[in-house]
């Protein structure tokens, strides 16, 4: 009882209106923040409830295993120490199994809480080395660094690229103002197929946004002793893109108590995306 008492932590209050500062705040960094899933009265629209019955210990330890693992650069070893010195015994297997169970449920739900992303897409595609062989990981971020998807692949070829940008298309229902690449040929064939050749820009250094955002995934790379296959690599990686975006609020941009708003904001998703049926 006293370890549950720890994880049932008391909610954040989203004063919408507490002051016209924060509302200012709220309004101009609302992608920030994730409040997509939220009426304009401040409380979070309806999303599927997720159902913890059937498993031993209560939802406010799974929720905290999960956050702990998808949040921050640990090993499923480090959740289980993390979680022994509040009195929780629990196999890092178990946490494993929770993370593949309930993860992509919670990025799923995560994701429907965005808003829509920005009109600046950057595209970018890194190896990774999964059983032996080469792999790519295609890339597809906003200019504020939101990643919109990830895809893992084993070409780095026109129709690899095509794929990523259909995938997009047909994810946002909207085509991009600007479309931003590296000088790789691959993309500029795609562009074409689809007619959007014009909103297309290519250069070395205008890309920054997208190489910088593989960093986050290099990581948790090394801190996974690498990825096992690539289904599992493309099924933790979207579900850690959803709960990234979900807390990357740009700290280095903003102010402390801005800093502190859009981090409760953040949590708020996090336990409206979470909560049990």
């Amino acid at each position: 009882m006293t370890s549950l008492m720890i994880f049932r932590a008391q909610p954040y209050a989203w004063l919408m209106c507490a002051t016209s500062k924060h509302l200012a705040v709220s309004t101009a960094l609302s992608r920030r923040s994730g409040l997509a899933g939220f009426s304009v009265a401040g409380y979070p629209t309806r999303m599927n409830k997720i159902s913890y019955s059937g498993y031993r210990f209560p939802p406010e330890i799974i929720q905290q295993a999960i956050w702990l693992y998808l949040r921050f650069t640990l090993s499923l070893r480090d959740v289980e120490d993390l979680l022994a010195e509040r009195g929780v015994a629990v196999s890092y297997e178990t946490v494993r199994r929770w993370v593949n169970h309930f993860g992509p449920m919670i990025a799923a739900d995560l994701r429907k809480r965005r808003l829509k992303p920005h009109t600046t897409w950057h595209l970018d595609e890194v190896y990774l080395k999964i059983d032996g062989r080469m792999v790519y990981l295609w890339r597809a971020v906003d200019a504020e660094g939101e990643v919109l998807d990830v895809l893992v692949q084993s070409k780095r070829n026109k129709h690899a690229a095509l794929k990523l940008m259909r995938k997009l298309l047909k994810k946002y229902a909207f085509v991009p103002e600007r479309l931003v690449t590296d000088d790789l040929r691959s993309y500029s064939a795609a562009v074409r197929d689809l007619g959007i050749e014009r909103r297309h820009e290519r250069g070395r250094w205008k890309n920054n946004r997208a190489e910088n955002s593989h960093q986050p995934t290099r990581r948790r790379e090394r801190k996974m002793q690498r990825f096992k296959s690539p289904g599992s690599a493309q099924k933790f990686l979207s579900t850690h893109a959803a709960v990234y975006n979900t807390f990357n609020v740009q700290r280095h941009l903003i102010s402390a108590p801005t800093h502190h708003v859009l981090r409760a904001a953040a949590m708020t998703t996090w336990r409206a995306a979470v909560a049990s049926a």
